[in-house]
C-alpha cells in the first residue's frame, strides 16, 4: 500500500527491493537493488554467504541483515512537526488570527508575518518558511476567492487544514473604560460581523487592512479614545487591555485555513483525510452533474465546492446552428471531498471525473481537522 500511496503522488522512493526465492531447497535467493539511475547491484548468496557484482566484477560479503528494509506509510508519519526550528509563513502581523491557526498547527513554530497573501506562498517556494497557513473560507463571511487563485497559481501542496474559532475582541489601552470610546479600527469583515454590539456602543468604524494592525496603531499612537477588534493575542503582543469578548454577532464564527508546503504528504486510511482538487469541464447539458455523480456513486461525501471563473479565459463562444453564438463564463471547479488518495474509491472516482474534466489537477491530501 505505501508504495502504491508514492506512486499515486508521482513519488518515487530512493529504492525498491524485490526478493525473489530461487531454490528452497539449495537455500538461494537473489536481491535485486534499483535506485534512481536503474539497476546498482545484485547480491546472491548460498548458505548465508552472500556475494555482490557492481559493474565490473566485485565480490564481497555482507549480511543480508544489514540490509535497510522496505518503507511502509509508518516511516512516512503526517504528524505536524511542531518543533521550534519550522518556520510558518502568513499574511500580517504578530498578533494577527492567521497566526494563531499557524501555532494551532504548530505550536513551537516561528512565524513569519507577510505583507500579502502572495508573500506567504514565495516565502515557502524560496525556501524561507517550511510552511504557509492561509484563510480560505469563514463561516460567515464565505470564501477567500483571492487564495482560491492562488491556490492554483502556485504549485504549493495542501498538507493540513485548521479549523479556528474566531473570538473578536475589543482592545484598548490599559485604563481605558469603555465609555470613553468614540471610535473603533479593524478590518472591515471583523467590523461587519460585530455590527450589533458596536451599534450598540454608538462609535465610529475606522478601516485597517489588519485586526492586528489595528490594535498595534491604538498601542502605537496612544489613542485613549480608540479601541481595536482583534483577538486576545494582540491585546498580550501590543500590551492592550480585553474590554469584552466574542463581540461577534455569531458566536460560532470559525475560520477554515490551509497549511501549505513544497512537497506533498504521503495519504494514509489509518485517520479522516480529505483531498482537494481543481478542474474545468466542456460545456454540456448535465455536464456538472455527470462530474459529481462520480463521487455519489462512490459514497464519497463533497465538504466545499466553490467556482471561479478562468481568468485567462473567462468566456466561451459556443456556436449552436439553432440560436447561434452564445457566450458562456468558463469555469475553474474547486472540490474537497472526505476520502484518502490511498483508498481505491478516491482513485477510481478521479479516474472517472477524467472522463469530463478537460483539466485536473489534485491540490492536496490531508488529514482533517477535527478539533475546534
Amino acid at each position: 500500500m505505501a508504495l502504491k500511496c508514492v506512486a499515486l503522488l508521482g513519488w518515487r522512493s530512493e529504492y525498491e527491493y524485490s526478493w525473489r526465492n530461487r531454490n528452497q531447497s539449495s537455500n538461494w535467493a537473489s536481491l535485486t537493488v534499483i535506485g534512481c539511475s536503474g539497476q546498482r547491484s545484485i547480491i546472491s548468496g548460498h548458505g548465508g554467504k552472500v556475494s555482490a557484482t557492481h559493474g565490473h566484477a566485485r565480490n564481497f560479503h555482507k549480511d543480508l541483515i544489514s540490509l535497510p528494509k522496505p518503507l511502509t506509510v509508518a516511516d512516512l508519519s503526517v504528524t505536524p512537526d511542531d518543533s521550534s526550528n519550522v518556520r510558518v509563513s502568513f499574511k500580517g502581523i504578530l498578533g494577527s488570527y492567521s497566526e494563531d491557526a499557524a501555532l494551532k498547527a504548530y505550536p513551537k513554530c516561528e512565524t513569519l508575518p507577510c505583507d500579502d497573501f502572495e508573500d506567504a506562498f514565495k516565502a515557502v517556494e524560496l525556501w524561507l518558511a517550511e510552511k504557509a497557513v492561509l484563510p480560505i473560507e469563514n463561516s460567515s463571511g464565505g470564501s477567500i476567492h483571492r487564495n482560491y487563485d492562488l491556490l492554483l497559481r502556485h504549485r504549493l501542496h495542501i498538507v493540513g487544514e485548521v479549523q479556528l474559532p474566531v473570538n473578536f475582541c475589543l482592545l484598548a489601552l490599559p485604563g481605558v473604560r469603555i465609555e470613553q470610546l468614540k471610535r473603533v479600527l479593524s478590518h472591515p469583515q471583523a467590523l461587519a460581523l460585530s455590527d450589533i454590539f458596536l451599534s450598540k456602543l454608538g462609535v465610529s468604524r475606522e478601516n485597517v487592512d489588519n485586526t492586528a494592525t489595528a490594535a498595534q496603531y491604538v498601542a502605537s499612537n496612544g489613542l485613549s479614545d480608540a479601541a481595536a477588534v482583534a483577538s486576545t493575542r494582540a491585546a498580550e503582543v501590543y500590551g492592550l487591555n480585553v474590554l469584552a469578548e466574542k463581540i461577534q454577532d455569531s458566536s460560532d464564527n470559525i475560520t477554515r485555513f490551509l497549511v501549505l508546503a513544497r512537497d506533498p504528504i504521503i495519504p494514509r486510511i489509518d485517520k479522516p483525510f480529505k483531498t482537494s482538487i481543481v478542474f474545468t469541464l466542456e460545456e454540456g447539458p448535465g455536464i456538472l452533474f455527470k462530474a459529481l455523480a462520480v463521487f455519489a456513486l462512490r459514497d464519497i461525501n463533497l465538504t466545499k465546492i466553490e467556482s471561479r471563473p478562468q481568468r485567462k479565459r473567462p468566456l466561451r463562444v459556443v456556436d449552436d446552428s439553432n440560436t447561434g453564438a452564445a457566450k458562456y463564463f468558463d469555469y475553474l471547479f474547486y472540490i474537497d471531498f472526505e476520502a484518502s488518495m490511498a483508498e481505491p474509491r478516491a482513485q477510481n472516482a478521479l479516474t472517472h471525473l477524467q472522463e469530463f474534466a478537460t483539466f485536473l489537477r489534485v491540490l492536496g491530501c490531508y488529514p482533517m481537522d477535527t478539533t475546534l
